[in-house]
């Protein structure tokens, strides 16, 4: 199962960095019973990874070597493989710059490496064979992609940063099958779209026919985007500590493997 995570976003509303957004330490791991700061992907990855994901492709932008430096070629038992996103083209580009990579059979997941969320098994309650959203309570939907749906859970619409959104309910990640990201691929690249946001994308698919679910599992999301949201998040890491298991430190993961 591959994980797409797309990484080439400049990160506007948290600079000045000196560094990647995506490497913003959030919460710490230990590594040989010394605690030590840990980037804000890996909570993605790590979620992944408990998705059933083993390979990696990380959308990165020409001036992100520093993620490449980062990972390197592996975390885990996952393969990282990186692809270039020439110019700041939108979420739907990022996304689409790894299709090449996957197979109409295999499934991939794809989510937001500068976010926090629980539980940690969210994509792996997803189900496997169609377009499915795993959604989190928000007091802001029209900041984010709010996803209405029906009494099956079907995914109605996605109202994208809309003021009065329908719902409080918003997609933080989401998993499909291969020919479903080829299928939304070929539709983006029809004549007049070539959208920026996976929300309007899927707008149109659903109304050519597609079906989507959306799963109301998360329980809560931040967005490590700002700084305000980088505090709630090491707030919200703090809160978790003592409810779940410690992380297992994907260095740690590495250094017993190679040994």
């Amino acid at each position: 199962m591959w994980g797409i995570i797309p990484a080439a976003g400049i990160g506007s509303r948290i600079q000045p960095l000196a560094f990647s957004k995506e490497l913003l330490p959030v919460g710490s791991r230990l590594e040989g019973g010394v605690e030590r700061p840990r980037a804000v992907s890996e909570h993605l990855i790590e979620r992944m990874l408990a998705a059933g994901v083993d390979r990696l492709c990380i959308v990165i932008s020409p001036g992100k070597g520093d993620i490449v430096n980062y990972y390197g070629a592996r975390i885990g038992a996952a393969r990282i493989a990186y692809v270039v996103q020439a110019e700041p083209a939108g979420l739907c580009d990022a996304i689409f710059s790894a299709a090449p990579f996957i197979a109409p059979d295999e499934d991939v997941a794809i989510g937001l490496p500068d976010t926090v969320w629980f539980p940690r098994d969210g994509l792996a309650r997803l189900p496997a064979g169609l377009l499915a959203f795993l959604l989190f309570p928000v007091a802001h939907p029209e900041f984010f992609d709010a996803v209405v749906t029906d009494a099956q859970d079907r995914v109605r619409e996605i109202q994208v940063k809309q003021p009065d959104a329908a719902s409080n309910w918003v997609w933080g990640a989401f998993r499909m099958p291969g020919r479903v990201l080829h299928d939304l691929h070929a539709l983006w690249r029809e004549p007049g779209r070539g959208d920026e946001y996976v929300g309007t994308l899927v707008n149109a698919w659903i109304a050519r026919g597609g079906h989507a679910v959306g799963l109301r599992a998360g329980t809560t999301y931040a967005d490590v985007g700002t700084l305000h949201g980088w505090r709630e998040a090491a707030a919200l890491l703090g809160q978790a500590a003592s409810a779940e298991a410690p992380v297992l430190p994907f260095r740690a993961v590495q250094s017993a493997r190679r040994a």
